[in-house]
């Protein structure tokens, strides 16, 4: 065998290869429907304890809803845009001449769908990110009475590092866009 014929084989397996993505983002669904159940329980919390809750309760049942859903935004963020990336783009026109049913329904997909990078997904995915710790954080500062001067600081920090990290993330991104010429 060929040298030119080992390296196309090896190359085939690779190009292959990225199909063994699939199953995790199919563990992603599976995982995004558990979220699903997750919020539908608080949901059913929040109806059952809101006339006996407390102001504070109600509002950190919400900020806990909210935080399900900018995870499960991650979730669906981190599916579409790691399976357009890495395995295969999702064909998301039924006409396939392109006709008036095709534009309307490409007009119904985000945008980010058909356009963000993997630069452009790490930035969202940074975000995403931020924004939750940035949830988690709110929800520990509005418990503060039980919460321990550690734990505090800790959630502070923790979340202070997220951002600086999401800062240098773009920073970086930014220069690199810069030095191609853009």
């Amino acid at each position: 065998m060929s040298f030119g014929k080992v390296e196309k084989a090896l190359e085939t397996l690779l190009f292959a290869s990225r199909w063994l993505l699939a199953p995790f983002f199919l563990a992603l669904i599976l995982c995004l429907l558990a979220l699903l159940v997750q919020a539908e329980m608080h949901v059913y919390h929040v109806v059952s304890t809101v006339f006996r809750a407390t102001e504070t309760s109600v509002v950190l049942d919400s900020l806990s809803l909210i935080d399900l859903t900018f995870t499960g935004a991650l979730v669906v963020l981190v599916i579409f845009a790691g399976y357009e990336n890495f395995v295969s783009r999702i064909d998301h026109l039924d006409e396939p001449d392109g006709g008036a049913e095709a534009t309307k329904q490409q007009a119904s997909w985000p945008t980010w769908m058909r356009t963000i990078d993997f630069n452009g997904l790490k930035l969202k995915l940074m975000s995403s990110i931020v924004a939750i710790s940035a949830i988690q954080t709110l929800r520990v500062l509005l418990d503060m009475n039980n919460r321990t001067n550690q734990e505090l600081a800790w959630t502070v920090g923790i979340h202070m590092t997220f951002v600086l990290s999401a800062v240098l993330l773009a920073w970086m991104d930014r220069i690199s866009s810069h030095g191609e010429g853009h």
